[in-house]
């Protein structure tokens, strides 16, 4: 989703040369293929077959087959977008090889080092050489941590590009899959009075008294208005694992492709996440969203956005979806730079920098 217009940036440019490089993190298709496919990605020049594995396995199996195609290609710059491993491993191949390397999602910094993608921002920062930004707290964080100014770029960010594209792509029609419109159908859910649910970090999910707690939230908020869960795998393995019964107003489906999901949350009275990147494009889209952690690395989208960051305590967590579901709707604004052309700023430095 953040690699889509880019790509598309750098054809219309013509100005760059450019090699796509899919390490196969992400390799099952209801999690990849299909990203691809809706998102109009070209297929990738390179795949690596990287994927699964614990961190370091598959993090070092990505390192051993990405460093074998830069000495093939020898590029003038690697290119890496958010806080996955493949982010990790391929800047620290780039930059061990004297390649320089351009962290786009630089900066963001939840301060929870337990979280696997913190280690990766921290470290891909570290060794980054040009940081394109999305929000202003990126930016005070890459210059309190010592990066030259001169080689951080305010840029908007190329999730918010890609979300309004798909927009203006749902606005030319097509239909919901039959899953959701079943959930819309039997729940007899009136125009934005239906919620949407996602969950997946290992500190909400792994842990069983944790996972409890947000059910027994999400349960009660069901009681106000029916949700939609699409249930990463990870997910479903723990609700089985520990034998959680969620109830009957809340539908679980498996992973919804992007357009799918978008089709959905974009309509939704509120959405309870875990996920960066949703509380991005919640409040991009003005969407009320509940985050189910305890920080942010995002904190524009509390600060100026329709996020509330409110833990795993379900009382809270109620309260809240309690007060939006009345009406008492947070009202924010999106941020600046988030136009739909961050991907463009991208390019436009990468030309400068390399001409």
């Amino acid at each position: 989703m953040k690699i889509a217009p880019i790509m598309r940036a750098i054809d219309r440019s013509g100005r760059l040369d450019r090699v796509l490089v899919h390490t196969g993190q992400h390799y099952d298709r209801e999690m990849n293929d299909v990203f691809f496919e809706e998102l109009g990605i070209p297929r990738p020049d390179v795949y690596l077959g990287a994927g699964g594995g614990g961190h370091a396995e598959q993090t070092a199996r990505i390192m051993v087959a990405f460093e074998a195609e830069c000495r093939r290609l020898c590029p003038d710059v690697v290119l890496v977008v958010g806080d996955v491993n493949s982010t990790l491993a391929c800047s620290i191949v780039a930059k061990k090889l004297g390649i320089r390397v351009a962290h786009v999602e630089a900066g963001l910094r939840s301060g929870d080092m337990s979280m696997p993608e913190e280690v990766n921002r921290i470290v891909t920062d570290s060794i980054s050489d040009f940081f394109f930004v999305t929000e202003p707290s990126g930016l005070s964080n890459l210059v309190k941590e010592g990066k030259p100014r001169e080689s951080i770029f305010e840029v908007g960010h190329v999730m918010v590009d890609n979300l309004l594209y798909q927009v203006e792509r749902l606005s030319q029609g097509g239909v919901a899959p039959a899953e959701v419109q079943d959930f819309l159908a039997s729940m007899a859910c009136p125009a934005g009075r239906f919620g949407v649910v996602t969950l997946h970090r290992p500190a909400n999910v792994d842990d069983p008294v944790v996972l409890l707690r947000i059910v027994e939230a999400l349960g009660r908020v069901s009681a106000m208005c029916p949700l939609l869960f699409p249930v990463h795998p990870r997910t479903r393995a723990n609700l089985e694992r520990f034998g959680v019964d969620l109830g009957g107003s809340i539908m679980l489906t498996g992973p919804l492709s992007y357009m799918s999901f978008l089709r959905v949350w974009k309509d939704a009275a509120i959405v309870l996440t875990d996920s960066g990147g949703l509380q991005e494009e919640t409040t991009a889209l003005g969407v009320p969203c509940l985050t189910l952690r305890d920080n942010t690395e995002r904190p524009v989208t509390v600060e100026e956005g329709t996020n509330i960051i409110v833990g795993t305590d379900p009382l809270r967590i109620v309260a809240c979806a309690e007060e939006i579901l009345r009406g008492g709707v947070k009202r924010g604004r999106c941020p600046d730079l988030w136009d739909g052309r961050a991907a463009e700023r991208i390019v436009e430095v990468l030309c400068r920098q390399f001409p």
